[in-house]
C-alpha cells in the first residue's frame, strides 16, 4: 500500500505538486525525499518550475495528458519549461489560479461554476474532454475540493447528489466521497495520484487511505 508524506513538515502536498501519468510539477527545491517518493510510488518524472514565482504549484496548474493551463501571471521562462512536456494555455483574467478553478483528468473538466462559459469551453477544447461549471460540496473552488484520476474522482465529503450527478453525466468513472489529512474536505489538497498510484498527506488516516485507494481503484 502506498504511504503518506509530507513536505517541510506540511501535509497539504497538493499545494506543492501537480501529477499527471507522466510527470509531476514541482516547485524547485523541493526536499529530494518528497520527489523520490513521487517518482517510485507514481511512476513519473519530474519537473521543476515555479509558477509566477510561487511554490504553490498544485493551486495554479491544471491540465491532463493533453495539454497544461497554467495562471496567466506565469512567466516566459516558466511556460517554457513546461512547454517541453506538454501545450500550455494561459489562463488570464482575475479567475487564474488554475489549479484551483479546475479539476481534470483524460476524460472531463469540473470548473469554477462562475467561470464565464466562453473559457470554460476553450479549457474543454484545449484538453479534448467535456467541461462541466459546478461545485463540490458547495465549494466552487473544484480543484481543491476535488481529486481526479483516470481511474475515478474523490470529491469533498459534503458533495451533493446533484454535484455527484452533474459529473456522473459527462464522465463514466466512479466518483465517491473522501477526506484527507484526519478529516480535511479539501482533498485536492492532500492527495497527489495517477492511475499507477498514490501517495497521501502525513496526516491521513487509515480509514482516508482505504477510501482513496477504493475510489481510485487500487484495492485488490
Amino acid at each position: 500500500m502506498t504511504g503518506t508524506i509530507d513536505l517541510l513538515g506540511d501535509p497539504n502536498i497538493g499545494v506543492y505538486a501537480r501529477v499527471f501519468e507522466d510527470v509531476a510539477v514541482v516547485y524547485p527545491g523541493a526536499p529530494r525525499e518528497f520527489t523520490e517518493a513521487l517518482e517510485e510510488e507514481l511512476g513519473i518524472g519530474i519537473v521543476f518550475t515555479s509558477i509566477q514565482g510561487s511554490a504553490i504549484i498544485g493551486s495554479l496548474v491544471s491540465g491532463n495528458s493533453q495539454g497544461l493551463v497554467v495562471s496567466g501571471l506565469a512567466t516566459s521562462d516558466e511556460v517554457a519549461a513546461l512547454e517541453d512536456y506538454r501545450d500550455v494555455l494561459l489562463l488570464e483574467g482575475s479567475m487564474n489560479a488554475a489549479g484551483n478553478v479546475i479539476l481534470a483528468n483524460d476524460c472531463v473538466a469540473a470548473v469554477h461554476p462562475d467561470m464565464e462559459i466562453d473559457v470554460a469551453e476553450e479549457i474543454g477544447s484545449f484538453l479534448s474532454v467535456p467541461v462541466v461549471r459546478l461545485s463540490l460540496g458547495g465549494i466552487k473552488t473544484v480543484g481543491m475540493a476535488g481529486y481526479a484520476t483516470n481511474q475515478g474522482i474523490l470529491v469533498h465529503p459534503r458533495t451533493t447528489e446533484a454535484e455527484i450527478a452533474a459529473l456522473e453525466k459527462v464522465v463514466a468513472l466512479p466518483v465517491g466521497l473522501g477526506s484527507v489529512n484526519m478529516g480535511s474536505g479539501l482533498v485536492g489538497t492532500g492527495v497527489l495520484a495517477n492511475s499507477k498510484g498514490y501517495i497521501a498527506g502525513s496526516f491521513t488516516s487509515g480509514f482516508e487511505l482505504g477510501r482513496i485507494e477504493e475510489v481510485f481503484g487500487f484495492l485488490e
